[in-house]
């Protein structure tokens, strides 16, 4: 397994980052790639897809094996059932030009989110994912491009204290995968929501070895004494945390991981508002991310 990060969290050229994260050790990128123009909070565009090119490509990719570092994935999370059909439109584009310019980089991997139209039941939201999937993942497979989720419930995205995506369970899950039975469609898995939302994170990983395409690693911190006093219910009790600061066991997350022969990248997300604010903050946290899953890693 190689460790990399999501650049989202820096607000830094592409180039600056690929020459830091080499001198702090880490091989990948998972490098952000939202519309220059958006207002989501962890939405970088560290590559411009509406004027992607080869030419551009070429540069990219030399940027790369120069620091003999890689790009594990493209990272485009939005709200692909969008109410608004102008808007979902939009984002369809975009996503599919998030997916030519994987195929330029030879980079087989494009992450983005199911979402949600608010105006409709899980049911009929499922049948929503259908229209709107099976076109895009279909494209994808054609240009030789893996698509996958993350399991983000996106709690409020929509409306306040109701999840904004519909694959942020197991049970989904299934629902998911059998709406859209494809080999070049998966998941981008990632513990800390799952261990928010009270749901063993170890046992999905054998369940769902063959869907697991790529691994965020982002920790969680339960804050008790607020539990105590707003309950599940309420907000602010629980916080992402960078690896190794939350309640997650990595040592057992990476074991799961290897006894199903995953290879992959381990990929930190980070979100830790401890870490956050500067970019000597945000540095700091990845650094200390990197460190402990590398203790780990030697470890296990």
């Amino acid at each position: 397994m190689k460790l990399g990060f999501l650049t989202a969290c820096l607000n830094l050229k592409l180039e600056e980052i690929v020459k830091w994260a080499k001198q702090e050790g880490f091989e990948m990128l998972e490098v952000a790639c939202w519309p220059q123009n958006n207002t989501r909070d962890f939405a970088m565009s560290h590559i411009d897809v509406s004027i992607f090119n080869e030419n551009k490509a070429v540069e990219i990719n030399e940027l790369f094996a120069k620091r003999n570092m890689g790009v594990s994935s493209l990272a485009y999370y939005d709200n692909m059932l969008d109410p608004n059909i102008k808007e979902r439109e939009y984002k369809h584009n975009h996503l599919k030009k998030v997916i030519d310019t994987a195929k330029l980089l030879n980079c087989d991997l494009v992450g983005t989110f199911i979402g949600r139209d608010p105006n409709k039941n899980i049911k009929e939201n499922f049948e929503e994912c259908r229209k709107v999937f099976k076109p895009i993942v279909d494209y994808a497979e054609e240009q030789g491009i893996h698509i996958m989720i993350e399991n983000c419930p996106m709690e409020g995205w929509q409306v306040e204290g109701l999840p904004g995506t519909i694959s942020y369970s197991p049970e989904l899950w299934d629902e998911m995968f059998s709406v859209i039975p494809n080999k070049n469609f998966g998941l981008n898995f990632d513990p800390s929501h799952l261990y928010w939302l009270q749901i063993e994170y170890l046992q999905p990983i054998k369940r769902f070895s063959k869907y697991i395409f790529h691994v965020h690693a982002k920790d969680t911190e339960i804050i008790k004494d607020k539990l105590n006093d707003v309950s599940i219910y309420g907000k602010d009790w629980w916080q992402y945390r960078v690896p190794g600061l939350g309640e997650i066991n990595w040592s057992k997350f990476i074991k799961a991981l290897k006894e199903i022969n995953y290879n992959g990248v381990v990929s930190i997300e980070h979100e830790d508002p401890i870490y956050s604010g500067t970019e000597e903050k945000i540095k700091e946290g990845l650094k200390i991310g990197f460190n402990n899953l590398k203790h780990v890693l030697k470890n296990r």
